[in-house]
């Protein structure tokens, strides 16, 4: 591997663009001894030298927050807002800066890093505006005699814990939330993405957020970090987004301290095609559902299960639009880029080899293409006896499994049969259907005729093993709030006499 770039101790130089490369602590940017690299994956070479945080730094990351929290939740309404609107502005003229970042270090296409890049100053551009609009409740006392005022509170220090398949959407999200509530925040980016983190913390910087209000932490070991943090009773909230089995890890290390927790985890997402489906539009809404990102996305289709009345054009049309798909650079005119890495490339032939093994057939795909860089084809299969285990695995991959059912009560049933429950699809064009067969999806968010779900004004989240809590919506603010609650003994009397 070689490094394509001229870079100092501090920053990197990436298609004319700078950024730092170290951690962001205190409102200073901070090298450390040791670093670990940052690579393409669309050709395998080294973009930068992150600096590889440590215990030490974990604390003084703590202990910034700490410190900074109590003046930054005495921030009027109005002050901070003025803030957010600076940093949005900023974000805003970075557009195309922050979304060439991302297609480097995360190979996504151009197209969806400008996509992701305008959700994510949606999200910021939300929580900017909500600041000013958290309200509380007033009432008399149950007995008389009190008033019942019930207000809110920042939670406190916060921890951010953030994946690398949406880098900037994911800190925005957080951070976002966070930050407007009145909390100091730690945000930990994940190691093959650190990059979009610090053009989006380098903006708030510019903006004028204050000393310790926000930090960043880079690192090789997620875990050192998160659990030097986790075990400090000072840290009032952690918000993850990951897999399931690191999602119950962390939620056990917050058990010690009672340390409030949000965890948006793993998905198994059923896209449910019934009888009277509009099939061309199932189709073209599955492509998108299942390949934006190369099905690397915790909401993307992971069940396509379509009635046999109608099994055999969908998945024709749906083969066909497959094979269309271009893959490439992300800066090319491409459909899909590569997957994060050469491990999770090599995942996916074993991962394709043991369906077939267990009887699936395969009807497109399912081969590497011949580097530089970490490309699989996108890969459908047809599914007639699933194996209940893999039927049941997040498959994580430009990989789509194509399953067949002979009602709406089945779909439904085979549906719901995962231990996960974040995002379901359904397409039917009878609202009666629509209404009725979503209500019984047991997932915490459904697409209706549709296969993108995330707005700004919508909780996103799950349940059951797919997490805890909500982002985005009037509710997404609310997780880094306290409800508190006020009794007031008032003189019934006064104002009653001259």
């Amino acid at each position: 591997m070689t490094i394509l770039s001229t870079s100092t101790a501090a920053t990197v130089t990436l298609r004319a663009h700078t950024v730092r490369t170290g951690l962001y602590i205190d409102g200073e940017w901070r090298s450390t001894p040791s670093t670990f690299p940052v690579v393409n994956p669309a050709n395998g070479e080294i973009l930068a030298e992150m600096a590889d945080g440590g215990e030490a730094d974990a604390r003084s990351a703590l202990e910034a927050a700490v410190a900074a929290q109590d003046d930054w939740r005495a921030w009027g309404p109005r002050a901070r807002a003025n803030l957010f609107h600076r940093a949005h502005a900023l974000l805003m003229e970075r557009a195309e800066t922050i979304a060439e970042i991302m297609v480097l270090e995360s190979g996504k296409p151009l197209a969806e890093a400008r996509s992701e890049f305008q959700l994510s100053a949606d999200f910021f551009l939300w929580y900017a505006e909500q600041i000013a609009h958290l309200h509380g409740t007033y009432a008399s006392g149950s007995t008389g005699g009190y008033r019942v005022v019930a207000t809110h509170q920042p939670v406190g220090p916060s921890l951010l814990i953030t994946p690398w398949n949406f880098p900037l959407l994911m800190i925005a999200r957080k951070a976002g939330a966070a930050l407007a509530a009145g909390c100091t925040v730690i945000t930990k980016s994940a190691k093959e993405t650190p990059l979009t983190s610090a053009v989006f913390v380098e903006a708030l910087h510019d903006a004028g957020f204050p000393p310790g209000v926000v930090n960043l932490i880079h690192t090789r070991s997620s875990a050192r970090i998160s659990s030097t943090i986790m075990a400090d009773p000072r840290l009032r909230k952690v918000s993850f987004t990951g897999s399931t089995g690191v999602g119950s890890t962390l939620l056990e290390q917050a058990a010690k301290n009672i340390t409030n927790a949000s965890m948006e985890l793993g998905g198994d997402g059923p896209f449910v095609v019934l009888e009277d489906a509009d099939i061309d539009l199932a189709v073209g809404q599955a492509i998108i559902c299942k390949f934006r990102n190369a099905g690397q996305a915790c909401v993307a289709a992971n069940r396509i299960i379509v009635h046999s009345s109608i099994a055999e054009e969908f998945t024709r049309k749906f083969v066909e639009a497959t094979r269309a798909l271009r893959v490439g650079d992300g800066f090319d005119a491409v459909d899909m880029g590569p997957v994060i890495s050469s491990d999770q490339r090599d995942r996916l032939g074993r991962l394709v080899g043991d369906l077939v093994e267990s009887g699936a057939e395969l009807l497109v795909g399912g081969r590497e293409i011949a580097g530089p860089g970490y490309f699989y084809e996108p890969t459908v299969l047809k599914i007639t006896a699933p194996d209940p285990a893999l039927a049941n695995e997040e498959l994580f991959a430009p990989v789509a499994t194509i399953y067949t059912v002979d009602s709406t009560e089945e779909a439904i049933r085979f549906a719901n049969d995962t231990g996960y429950g974040l995002a379901a699809y359904l397409f039917t064009e009878d609202i009666s259907s629509a209404i009725v067969a979503s209500e019984r999806l047991e997932f915490g968010m459904v697409g209706i005729n549709r296969g993108i779900m995330a707005d700004p004004a919508a909780p996103f989240g799950g349940i059951k093993a797919s997490g805890l809590g909500r982002e985005g919506g009037h509710d997404g603010i609310y997780e880094f709030l306290e409800p508190k609650y006020l009794a007031i003994t008032v003189d019934e009397t006064t104002g009653t006499k001259r």
